[in-house]
């Protein structure tokens, strides 16, 4: 999903419209506290990726308190920001990249580059919630669990494990169905893949 948040209304209107000639789903925002207030009532981030474009001047909340205020929940991985400026100069885009922000548009800005990049962080933001995603499983293991997973990672057959672990093979079996059903992967070549 592309968010845009733009204090005017015909730059956020032509900016939705380009993303659905693109075929990537949008919603515009008025403002930077409109946008946090939504995040507010969002239960989770898109499976298909997130990505904001964000005017740097806006009164009230500017892009760049905005953006601020992403870091510090930590979302700027799982929602790539491109700032969006008419009145931005090199300073102003090195400090905003330096301090993390996928991108950096002047206005008036080529329409494809700029929907070029949100495809880019649009994949970025997959790639960070998928990894995202298996950190949380991997946080729902037991200690005994995870003891389990890194044998059965080095390849060990459940005997092995049983006895590396001294425990019965049976309650190897129970924690390995656990740990596939928690990773939700049905073999441990999955598992392997999944967590490289």
């Amino acid at each position: 999903m592309l968010h845009i948040v733009d204090d005017e209304e015909v730059i956020r209107d032509s900016l939705t419209w380009l993303a659905r000639s693109r075929e990537i789903a949008a919603t515009a925002y008025a403002s930077g506290g409109a946008f946090l207030e939504s995040l507010r009532e969002q239960t989770g981030f898109s499976a298909e990726g997130d990505c904001l474009l964000l005017d740097v001047r806006m009164p009230d909340m500017s892009g760049s308190a905005l953006f601020d205020e992403l870091g510090l929940r930590a979302l700027t991985a799982r929602l790539p920001v491109i700032f969006l400026t008419g009145h931005g100069d090199v300073p102003m885009a090195v400090d905003t990249l330096k301090r993390g922000a996928f991108d950096f548009f002047e206005k008036p800005f080529n329409d494809n580059k700029l929907m070029d990049r949100v495809l880019e962080a649009l994949a970025a933001s997959r790639a960070a919630n998928a990894a995202a995603a298996v950190h949380q499983r991997l946080d729902g293991l037991s200690q005994r669990e995870r003891e389990v997973l890194e044998l059965i990672l080095a390849g060990n057959m459940n005997k092995i494990i049983a006895d590396k672990l001294g425990i019965s093979m049976r309650t190897v079996e129970v924690h390995r169905a656990h740990i596939f059903d928690k990773m939700n992967v049905k073999t441990a070549v999955e598992l392997a893949r999944l967590l490289k």
